[in-house]
Parts: C-alpha cells; structure tokens; sequence
C-alpha cells in the first residue's frame, strides 16, 4: 500500500472539508479504496498509486474551483468528480471571466463546463440552442450574455421571448388585461434582468423599448436587427412558430433558444418545434448546439435527484 501527504497551499481547509467535514465526506464516497485522513491543512492519503493520482488530480480541480471562485459546493464536487474531460475543467477560458456585474454587488459567471460552453458558442456563432432540464442556468446564462452585449454596444436592443402555453391552462381564464394575463408567463424572464440590472435603468430600458418582453405570437412579422434575441421554454413552440421566430433574424443579431424536451406541455397531437429544429438544423454552419444535463443543476441538490429519478422511469 502506498501513502503519500498533500499539502493544502492557499486555501482554508474549511472551505474544502465543509462544515462537519460534509464535503469530505462526499470527496471519500468517490474513492473508497483510499484511506483519507485529513488534518488540519493536511491530507495523508493511503492506497493504491494509480487511485492516488487519480484522486490527486480531482484535488487539484476542486482547489483551482475554490481559487478561482471562492467557494466549493457540493455540486460543484460532484461535476469535477464526473466530468470525463478534465482538460476542459482545466482550460482558462474567457468564459470563466464576469459576465455581468449583477446588483447589489453580485458577479454573474458561467459556473459549469456546459454554461461555459454555451459563452464560446455565443461567441463564435449567432445563434445558440441551449438545451437541458430544469436548473441547469440555461436561461440565466442567456440573459446575463444578453446583458453583457448590451453593456459592451455589440447591440441596441434585447427581446425575450417565449410561448404563452403552460400546463393546462388558458389565457383567456386569467384575470386582467393582456399584459397581466401574460406578465406570469414571462416572470422568470422579468426575474433573472432584475439580478443584473439595477431597478431604475431597467425601469427605463423597459419604458424605451431597449429591453422587450412579449410573447412568441408578437414576433411574427417583424425583422429583429442589432438585437440579442432569447427565446425561453422552446420545447412549447410548434414547427411553425420555430419557423416564424428564426427567420425573424436581421443584421448584426444573436439568437439563443432555450428549451427542456423532458417538459413539453403542447397538446399529444402537435410536435415540439424544438425537437424539430434540432433535426433540421444540426448541419447548419453558424448554429452552435449545447446540451446541458443534471451535472449543471445549480438549484436546490435535490433538483438534481428528482431529475435523475424521471430519467430513469423514461429509460424503463
């Protein structure tokens, strides 16, 4: 049996064992056939040498993490554990850097290796499909890269979009007029621009129209130029609603679509347009694809359990 001692260099061992060594607990569960002991700043690890480097490796992710952003969670223990391409967790990329400096003081980044690839994606093509389950940042990321672009003058304008279809209900059975009746559709829109643009100038962006929030139905007609376009829950568009809003791209514009193929809430007889659209459009040169998964789920732990648990009922 090998032993070998690793020293903990600029970081505090805290922040990496977790209060009560819970994040040590959980780093130990993904080699049992290693002895670990830790002490203070300390760690002796005996065990076999192949599994020792291994675990050194993941070590030195997890404390790249913790330099880089100041802080160790434990999903972010559990994505460094499974990711297979450690050069990409490696990889210093422009990605990683601030997004948007949010309010009150809060720095808006990619925080996974899917999220990071969806800002190289962005970056190298005008249109972007960012597809994955619930949580995984898919529409966050999209609007702090609508944000940055607007700060940066790459365009004039940002219009968020999405289908007002929702499980079972009907527009019409709403109260109010028609900007109450959609208004719910589009919060989770109006929630992620309020953490990165102060209430006033968002306020005035709203009231001039340099940020637009409307329905998919809206978009129909128009050409959309110098503008970072995000359509949000695409899975709920049929195939000629994808059509009408990818064909409204004008000069000088980036489109990002969101959607979740595991939630679509369109009638049995209409197919998603988004499922569609990733068929028709996967060849396409200046269309990127990014596919996120539950290693990217940034909500609660449990999101990432009760994912998990409907995959595997889909897979039986």
């Amino acid at each position: 049996m090998n032993e070998k001692t690793i020293q903990l260099e600029d970081i505090n061992p805290v922040e990496l064992y977790g209060s009560h060594n819970v994040k040590l607990d959980l780093i130990k569960k993904y080699f049992p056939k290693l002895k670990i002991i830790a002490r203070g700043d300390t760690l002796k690890v005996m065990g076999e040498e192949e599994i020792i480097a291994s675990f050194e490796n993941k070590l030195s992710l997890m404390m790249n993490h913790l330099n880089r952003y100041n802080q160790l969670t434990e999903g972010n223990i559990e994505r460094i554990m499974l990711e297979d391409n450690e050069d990409t967790l490696k990889t210093p990329i422009s990605a990683d850097d601030v997004l948007v400096h949010g309010t009150s003081g809060r720095l808006v980044k990619a925080r996974t290796v899917n999220q990071r690839k969806m800002v190289t994606a962005i970056n190298e093509n005008d249109m972007l499909f960012a597809i994955g389950p619930a949580g995984t940042g898919k529409t966050y990321t999209a609007v702090a890269l609508a944000v940055r672009a607007l700060k940066n003058r790459e365009v004039r304008r940002i219009i968020l979009t999405r289908p007002a279809v929702e499980a079972g209900e009907n527009l019409g059975f709403l109260p109010g007029d028609l900007k109450e009746k959609l208004d719910p559709y589009l919060q989770p829109l109006y929630d992620a621009l309020r953490e990165m643009i102060p209430a006033e100038k968002l306020t005035n962006y709203l009231e001039t129209n340099v940020i637009q929030i409307a329905p998919l139905a809206f978009m129909r007609g128009r050409t959309l130029d110098n503008a970072f376009v995000i359509l949000d829950e695409s899975q709920n568009t049929t195939h000629s609603q994808m059509k009408m809003f990818l064909t409204r791209m004008g000069k000088s514009a980036k489109f990002i679509v969101t959607g979740d193929e595991t939630q679509i809430d369109l009638p049995k007889n209409q197919k998603s347009g988004l499922s569609d659209a990733m068929k028709i459009l996967k060849k396409v040169k200046g269309i990127s694809f990014v596919y996120l998964d539950e290693k990217d789920v940034i909500r609660h732990k449990l999101v990432k359990d009760i994912i998990n648990a409907y995959k595997v009922l889909e897979e039986k």
